[in-house]
Protein backbone atom coordinates (compact mmCIF):
# COMPACT_ATOMS: atom_id res chain seq x y z
CA UNK A 1 0.00 0.00 0.00
CA UNK A 2 0.96 3.44 -0.89
CA UNK A 3 1.93 6.14 1.62
CA UNK A 4 4.15 6.99 4.33
CA UNK A 5 4.27 4.60 6.58
CA UNK A 6 3.93 6.53 10.71
CA UNK A 7 3.07 5.30 13.90
CA UNK A 8 1.65 6.49 17.11
CA UNK A 9 1.85 4.92 20.84
CA UNK A 10 -1.45 4.21 22.72
CA UNK A 11 -3.25 2.48 25.40
CA UNK A 12 -5.36 -0.43 24.71
CA UNK A 13 -8.35 1.50 26.68
CA UNK A 14 -7.38 4.54 24.52
CA UNK A 15 -8.47 2.39 20.88
CA UNK A 16 -11.84 3.57 20.38
CA UNK A 17 -14.70 1.11 18.88
CA UNK A 18 -13.98 2.07 15.16
CA UNK A 19 -10.19 0.85 16.14
CA UNK A 20 -11.21 -2.69 17.85
CA UNK A 21 -13.67 -3.66 15.23
CA UNK A 22 -10.65 -2.98 12.89
CA UNK A 23 -8.54 -5.20 14.61
CA UNK A 24 -10.89 -7.93 15.01
CA UNK A 25 -11.81 -7.95 11.33
CA UNK A 26 -8.26 -8.50 10.47
CA UNK A 27 -7.57 -11.30 12.62
CA UNK A 28 -11.18 -13.01 11.37
CA UNK A 29 -10.22 -12.52 7.45
CA UNK A 30 -6.42 -13.51 7.77
CA UNK A 31 -5.25 -17.18 8.20
CA UNK A 32 -1.96 -15.87 9.39
CA UNK A 33 -3.83 -14.26 12.27
CA UNK A 34 -5.94 -17.21 13.66
CA UNK A 35 -3.55 -17.73 16.84
CA UNK A 36 -5.36 -16.56 20.42
CA UNK A 37 -2.10 -14.31 21.02
CA UNK A 38 -3.50 -12.37 18.25
CA UNK A 39 -6.96 -10.95 19.50
CA UNK A 40 -8.10 -7.74 20.63
CA UNK A 41 -9.40 -9.67 23.77
CA UNK A 42 -5.80 -10.50 24.45
CA UNK A 43 -4.26 -7.43 24.28
CA UNK A 44 -6.87 -5.83 26.03
CA UNK A 45 -6.64 -7.82 28.95
CA UNK A 46 -2.82 -8.34 28.94
CA UNK A 47 -2.48 -4.66 28.84
CA UNK A 48 -4.05 -4.15 32.42
CA UNK A 49 -1.17 -6.40 33.49
CA UNK A 50 1.94 -6.35 32.08
CA UNK A 51 3.95 -3.47 32.79
CA UNK A 52 5.21 -1.10 30.01
CA UNK A 53 2.69 -2.28 27.72
CA UNK A 54 1.31 -0.06 24.90
CA UNK A 55 -0.51 -0.41 21.13
CA UNK A 56 1.17 0.98 18.05
CA UNK A 57 -1.34 2.26 15.75
CA UNK A 58 0.11 2.46 12.58
CA UNK A 59 -1.56 4.88 9.81
CA UNK A 60 -0.87 6.02 6.06
CA UNK A 61 -1.79 8.94 5.38
CA UNK A 62 -3.86 9.47 8.22
CA UNK A 63 -5.54 5.45 7.97
CA UNK A 64 -5.18 3.14 10.48
CA UNK A 65 -3.31 0.09 8.84
CA UNK A 66 -1.61 -2.07 11.76
CA UNK A 67 -1.78 -2.68 15.33
CA UNK A 68 1.47 -4.06 17.42
CA UNK A 69 0.61 -4.85 21.10
CA UNK A 70 4.01 -4.72 23.02
CA UNK A 71 5.59 -3.77 26.47
CA UNK A 72 8.84 -2.17 26.92
CA UNK A 73 11.63 -2.42 28.99
CA UNK A 74 14.07 0.26 28.94
CA UNK A 75 14.81 0.73 25.69
CA UNK A 76 14.12 -2.74 24.46
CA UNK A 77 10.82 -3.62 23.15
CA UNK A 78 9.09 -7.39 23.43
CA UNK A 79 5.88 -8.61 22.35
CA UNK A 80 2.78 -8.12 24.39
CA UNK A 81 3.08 -10.65 27.27
CA UNK A 82 6.67 -11.77 26.44
CA UNK A 83 8.18 -14.10 27.36
CA UNK A 84 4.58 -16.49 27.22
CA UNK A 85 2.89 -15.84 23.81
CA UNK A 86 4.60 -17.86 21.27
CA UNK A 87 3.05 -16.05 18.17
CA UNK A 88 3.10 -11.96 17.06
CA UNK A 89 3.14 -9.20 14.63
CA UNK A 90 1.39 -6.25 13.36
CA UNK A 91 -2.42 -6.98 13.10
CA UNK A 92 -3.16 -5.68 9.51
CA UNK A 93 -5.88 -6.29 6.64
CA UNK A 94 -4.47 -8.60 3.64
CA UNK A 95 -2.28 -6.76 1.51
CA UNK A 96 -0.69 -4.38 3.66
CA UNK A 97 3.17 -5.05 4.87
CA UNK A 98 4.47 -3.76 7.97
CA UNK A 99 7.97 -5.83 8.05
CA UNK A 100 9.51 -6.46 11.71
CA UNK A 101 12.32 -3.86 10.99
CA UNK A 102 9.92 -1.42 9.96
CA UNK A 103 8.20 -2.16 13.53
CA UNK A 104 11.83 -1.67 15.13
CA UNK A 105 12.48 1.32 13.47
CA UNK A 106 9.15 2.86 14.07
CA UNK A 107 8.67 2.14 17.47
CA UNK A 108 12.77 3.29 18.30
CA UNK A 109 13.39 0.84 20.07
CA UNK A 110 17.08 -0.09 21.04
CA UNK A 111 16.40 -3.74 21.04
CA UNK A 112 13.57 -5.83 19.41
CA UNK A 113 13.35 -9.32 20.70
CA UNK A 114 10.56 -11.71 18.90
CA UNK A 115 10.69 -15.18 19.24
CA UNK A 116 7.68 -15.88 17.21
CA UNK A 117 7.30 -13.60 14.36
CA UNK A 118 4.43 -14.17 11.37
CA UNK A 119 4.96 -11.71 8.71
CA UNK A 120 7.80 -10.05 6.61
CA UNK A 121 10.90 -9.72 8.12
CA UNK A 122 14.52 -10.29 7.28
CA UNK A 123 16.29 -10.69 10.66
CA UNK A 124 16.74 -13.62 12.15
CA UNK A 125 16.26 -17.56 11.99
CA UNK A 126 13.22 -19.25 10.66
CA UNK A 127 11.52 -21.85 13.81
CA UNK A 128 8.41 -23.79 13.12
CA UNK A 129 5.50 -24.51 15.37
CA UNK A 130 3.62 -27.36 14.87
CA UNK A 131 -0.07 -28.09 15.33
CA UNK A 132 -2.50 -31.57 15.14
CA UNK A 133 -5.57 -30.51 12.61
CA UNK A 134 -8.23 -31.99 12.44
CA UNK A 135 -10.30 -33.44 9.89
CA UNK A 136 -13.90 -32.01 10.11
CA UNK A 137 -15.22 -35.46 11.21
CA UNK A 138 -13.17 -34.88 14.40
CA UNK A 139 -10.80 -36.65 16.88
CA UNK A 140 -11.93 -40.04 15.94
CA UNK A 141 -11.06 -39.65 12.32
CA UNK A 142 -7.51 -38.07 13.15
CA UNK A 143 -6.72 -40.38 15.82
CA UNK A 144 -7.42 -43.30 13.60
CA UNK A 145 -5.01 -41.65 11.25
CA UNK A 146 -2.90 -41.14 14.05
CA UNK A 147 -2.89 -44.68 14.81
CA UNK A 148 -2.35 -46.14 11.90
CA UNK A 149 1.07 -44.45 10.83
CA UNK A 150 2.68 -44.33 14.81
CA UNK A 151 0.49 -47.68 15.63
CA UNK A 152 3.66 -48.73 18.09
CA UNK A 153 3.41 -45.02 19.76
CA UNK A 154 -0.04 -45.26 20.44
CA UNK A 155 -0.70 -48.71 21.48
CA UNK A 156 2.10 -48.01 24.32
CA UNK A 157 -0.07 -45.27 25.24
CA UNK A 158 -2.96 -47.20 25.07
CA UNK A 159 -1.17 -49.50 27.33
CA UNK A 160 -0.20 -46.72 29.73
CA UNK A 161 -3.70 -45.73 30.26
CA UNK A 162 -4.58 -49.03 31.44
CA UNK A 163 -1.85 -49.24 33.73
CA UNK A 164 -2.20 -46.12 35.49
CA UNK A 165 -6.18 -47.12 36.20
CA UNK A 166 -4.97 -50.37 37.15
CA UNK A 167 -2.80 -48.35 39.55
CA UNK A 168 -4.68 -45.29 41.14
CA UNK A 169 -7.91 -45.82 39.69
CA UNK A 170 -10.57 -45.04 36.64
CA UNK A 171 -9.45 -42.01 34.78
CA UNK A 172 -11.70 -38.39 34.92
CA UNK A 173 -10.86 -35.73 32.82
CA UNK A 174 -12.77 -32.23 33.05
CA UNK A 175 -11.60 -29.73 30.30
CA UNK A 176 -12.45 -25.75 31.05
CA UNK A 177 -11.97 -25.52 34.71
CA UNK A 178 -11.37 -22.05 35.91
CA UNK A 179 -10.56 -22.69 39.53
CA UNK A 180 -8.13 -20.02 40.99
CA UNK A 181 -6.85 -22.30 43.56
CA UNK A 182 -6.15 -25.20 41.15
CA UNK A 183 -4.37 -22.72 38.79
CA UNK A 184 -1.78 -21.76 41.62
CA UNK A 185 -1.70 -25.45 42.20
CA UNK A 186 -0.30 -25.54 38.46
CA UNK A 187 2.30 -22.32 38.80
CA UNK A 188 3.83 -23.47 41.45
CA UNK A 189 4.14 -27.00 40.07
CA UNK A 190 5.74 -25.14 36.79
CA UNK A 191 7.67 -23.03 39.16
CA UNK A 192 9.22 -25.65 40.95
CA UNK A 193 10.18 -27.57 37.03
CA UNK A 194 11.98 -24.26 35.88
CA UNK A 195 13.97 -24.31 38.82
CA UNK A 196 15.29 -27.59 39.09
CA UNK A 197 16.20 -27.31 35.58
CA UNK A 198 18.31 -24.43 35.83
CA UNK A 199 15.61 -21.98 34.07
CA UNK A 200 14.36 -19.06 34.95
CA UNK A 201 11.47 -18.85 36.72
CA UNK A 202 9.19 -17.01 34.57
CA UNK A 203 6.51 -16.96 37.47
CA UNK A 204 8.78 -15.28 40.36
CA UNK A 205 8.16 -12.04 39.10
CA UNK A 206 4.36 -11.55 39.64
CA UNK A 207 3.26 -10.12 36.92
CA UNK A 208 3.03 -13.30 34.48
CA UNK A 209 1.13 -15.64 37.31
CA UNK A 210 -1.66 -12.33 37.19
CA UNK A 211 -1.86 -12.49 33.00
CA UNK A 212 -2.98 -16.23 33.57
CA UNK A 213 -5.59 -15.44 36.25
CA UNK A 214 -6.84 -12.07 34.45
CA UNK A 215 -7.03 -14.08 31.27
CA UNK A 216 -8.32 -16.67 32.96
CA UNK A 217 -11.09 -14.93 34.68
CA UNK A 218 -13.12 -13.07 31.66
CA UNK A 219 -14.05 -16.02 29.11
CA UNK A 220 -15.48 -13.95 26.57
CA UNK A 221 -17.59 -15.06 23.52
CA UNK A 222 -15.07 -16.80 20.99
CA UNK A 223 -11.94 -16.10 23.09
CA UNK A 224 -10.96 -17.70 26.65
CA UNK A 225 -8.75 -19.74 28.25
CA UNK A 226 -9.16 -22.36 31.02
CA UNK A 227 -7.59 -25.36 32.27
CA UNK A 228 -8.20 -29.41 31.67
CA UNK A 229 -7.14 -31.80 34.68
CA UNK A 230 -6.73 -35.51 34.95
CA UNK A 231 -7.62 -37.61 38.12
CA UNK A 232 -6.93 -41.24 38.40
CA UNK A 233 -9.02 -42.77 41.37
CA UNK A 234 -8.52 -39.53 43.99
CA UNK A 235 -5.27 -38.36 42.57
CA UNK A 236 -4.57 -35.41 40.60
CA UNK A 237 -2.25 -36.50 38.09
CA UNK A 238 -1.81 -33.82 35.45
CA UNK A 239 -3.40 -30.29 34.47
CA UNK A 240 -2.95 -28.14 31.55
CA UNK A 241 -3.68 -24.27 31.08
CA UNK A 242 -4.50 -23.31 27.39
CA UNK A 243 -6.14 -20.55 25.53
CA UNK A 244 -8.60 -21.04 22.68
CA UNK A 245 -10.43 -18.75 20.20
CA UNK A 246 -12.56 -19.46 17.13
CA UNK A 247 -11.45 -22.89 16.08
CA UNK A 248 -7.67 -22.79 17.30
CA UNK A 249 -6.97 -24.67 20.85
CA UNK A 250 -3.42 -23.49 22.30
CA UNK A 251 -1.59 -25.49 24.73
CA UNK A 252 -0.35 -23.39 27.01
CA UNK A 253 1.48 -24.83 30.35
CA UNK A 254 1.20 -28.51 31.24
CA UNK A 255 2.43 -29.95 34.15
CA UNK A 256 2.21 -33.73 35.10
CA UNK A 257 2.95 -35.84 38.37
CA UNK A 258 7.02 -36.93 38.19
CA UNK A 259 6.74 -40.14 39.82
CA UNK A 260 3.82 -41.34 37.48
CA UNK A 261 6.22 -40.14 34.09
CA UNK A 262 5.62 -44.25 32.87
CA UNK A 263 2.33 -44.11 32.60
CA UNK A 264 2.76 -40.31 30.40
CA UNK A 265 -0.26 -38.50 32.59
CA UNK A 266 0.44 -35.46 30.56
CA UNK A 267 0.19 -36.90 27.11
CA UNK A 268 -3.17 -38.69 27.98
CA UNK A 269 -4.67 -35.27 29.05
CA UNK A 270 -3.33 -33.81 25.94
CA UNK A 271 -5.09 -36.36 23.85
CA UNK A 272 -8.33 -36.45 25.79
CA UNK A 273 -8.43 -32.66 25.83
CA UNK A 274 -8.01 -33.03 22.13
CA UNK A 275 -11.17 -35.31 22.41
CA UNK A 276 -13.61 -33.07 24.16
CA UNK A 277 -12.66 -29.88 22.53
CA UNK A 278 -12.91 -31.30 19.39
CA UNK A 279 -16.59 -32.35 20.30
CA UNK A 280 -17.25 -28.31 21.29
CA UNK A 281 -15.69 -27.71 17.11
CA UNK A 282 -12.17 -26.61 17.96
CA UNK A 283 -10.17 -28.36 14.92
CA UNK A 284 -6.42 -27.28 15.43
CA UNK A 285 -4.52 -27.91 18.35
CA UNK A 286 -1.50 -25.90 18.83
CA UNK A 287 1.70 -27.23 20.40
CA UNK A 288 3.83 -24.33 19.81
CA UNK A 289 7.73 -24.95 19.20
CA UNK A 290 8.44 -28.10 17.93
CA UNK A 291 11.57 -30.05 19.65
CA UNK A 292 9.77 -32.28 22.05
CA UNK A 293 9.65 -36.20 20.77
CA UNK A 294 6.11 -36.72 21.59
CA UNK A 295 5.20 -33.89 19.13
CA UNK A 296 5.89 -35.69 16.26
CA UNK A 297 3.73 -38.20 16.47
CA UNK A 298 0.56 -35.44 17.22
CA UNK A 299 1.18 -33.25 14.64
CA UNK A 300 0.20 -33.02 11.13
CA UNK A 301 0.49 -28.96 10.53
CA UNK A 302 3.56 -26.73 11.25
CA UNK A 303 3.73 -22.78 10.74
CA UNK A 304 6.86 -20.89 10.16
CA UNK A 305 7.79 -18.20 12.34
CA UNK A 306 10.76 -15.86 12.75
CA UNK A 307 13.09 -15.75 15.83
CA UNK A 308 14.92 -12.61 15.74
CA UNK A 309 16.66 -9.84 17.72
CA UNK A 310 16.76 -6.61 15.71
CA UNK A 311 19.27 -3.95 16.91
CA UNK A 312 19.27 -0.09 16.41
CA UNK A 313 22.45 0.76 14.40
CA UNK A 314 25.56 1.92 15.72
CA UNK A 315 27.66 0.40 18.48
CA UNK A 316 25.16 -1.95 19.88
CA UNK A 317 25.13 -3.92 16.07
CA UNK A 318 28.82 -3.48 15.99
CA UNK A 319 29.50 -5.36 19.08
CA UNK A 320 26.71 -8.15 18.31
CA UNK A 321 28.13 -8.59 15.03
CA UNK A 322 31.39 -8.94 17.35
CA UNK A 323 30.35 -11.38 19.38
CA UNK A 324 28.43 -13.34 16.42
CA UNK A 325 32.09 -13.91 14.63
CA UNK A 326 33.91 -14.97 17.58
CA UNK A 327 31.26 -17.52 18.48
CA UNK A 328 30.78 -18.80 14.85
CA UNK A 329 34.28 -19.72 14.90
CA UNK A 330 33.63 -22.11 17.77
CA UNK A 331 31.48 -24.05 15.03
CA UNK A 332 27.97 -25.64 15.61
CA UNK A 333 28.20 -25.92 19.74
CA UNK A 334 29.10 -22.30 19.60
CA UNK A 335 25.99 -20.80 17.93
CA UNK A 336 24.20 -23.49 20.26
CA UNK A 337 25.88 -21.86 23.02
CA UNK A 338 24.81 -17.85 21.83
CA UNK A 339 21.18 -19.31 20.95
CA UNK A 340 20.62 -20.10 24.20
CA UNK A 341 22.07 -17.49 25.95
CA UNK A 342 20.07 -15.01 23.88
CA UNK A 343 17.01 -16.89 24.70
CA UNK A 344 17.95 -16.90 27.93
CA UNK A 345 18.42 -13.51 28.63
CA UNK A 346 15.32 -12.16 26.44
CA UNK A 347 13.41 -14.07 28.40
CA UNK A 348 14.75 -12.37 32.24
CA UNK A 349 14.55 -9.24 30.11
CA UNK A 350 10.76 -9.70 29.49
CA UNK A 351 10.11 -10.75 33.51
CA UNK A 352 11.67 -8.39 34.96
CA UNK A 353 10.46 -4.70 34.70
CA UNK A 354 13.58 -3.42 36.56
CA UNK A 355 16.96 -3.03 36.20
CA UNK A 356 17.48 -4.39 40.03
CA UNK A 357 15.19 -7.62 39.02
CA UNK A 358 17.32 -7.94 35.44
CA UNK A 359 20.75 -8.37 37.32
CA UNK A 360 19.26 -10.60 39.73
CA UNK A 361 18.05 -13.04 37.13
CA UNK A 362 21.26 -12.65 35.48
CA UNK A 363 23.66 -13.24 38.27
CA UNK A 364 20.83 -16.16 38.64
CA UNK A 365 21.56 -18.02 35.29
CA UNK A 366 25.19 -17.33 35.44
CA UNK A 367 25.39 -19.78 38.97
CA UNK A 368 23.19 -22.38 37.06
CA UNK A 369 25.24 -22.18 34.40
CA UNK A 370 28.52 -22.57 36.24
CA UNK A 371 26.76 -25.71 38.53
CA UNK A 372 25.61 -27.46 34.85
CA UNK A 373 29.46 -26.87 34.11
CA UNK A 374 30.69 -27.84 36.95
CA UNK A 375 28.64 -30.96 36.73
CA UNK A 376 29.70 -31.46 32.98
CA UNK A 377 32.75 -31.66 34.38
CA UNK A 378 32.97 -33.94 37.04
CA UNK A 379 31.05 -36.25 35.08
CA UNK A 380 33.55 -36.64 32.14
CA UNK A 381 36.35 -36.79 34.69
CA UNK A 382 34.98 -39.96 36.01
CA UNK A 383 34.82 -41.14 32.37
CA UNK A 384 38.24 -40.48 31.71
CA UNK A 385 39.30 -42.43 34.90
CA UNK A 386 36.93 -45.44 34.34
Amino acid sequence: MSGKLQVEIAEAGALNGEAVALWRAWTAESPDLASPYFRWDYAEIASRVCPGAAIAVFRREGRIVGFFPHQRRGGAVQPLGAPMNDYHGVIAPVGETITLEDTARLLKARRLAVPGWIGAGEAGQARQTVQAAMPEEGYDAWYAERRRTFGKYFKDKERARRSLEAELGPIRVERGLRDPALLDQLIDLKAAQYRRSGLHDIFACGWTRDLLHALMAEPRADFGASMAAMHAGEKLVAVEFSLHAGRQYHFWFPVYEPALARCSPGILLSMDTMRLASAEGFRVFDFGFEGEPYKKYFVNARQTVREAVVLRPGLGQALADMAAGALAQAGDRGERVRTSLRRRWTTIEACEPTSAGRLRGAAAAARAAARKLAARKKTSARVAHA
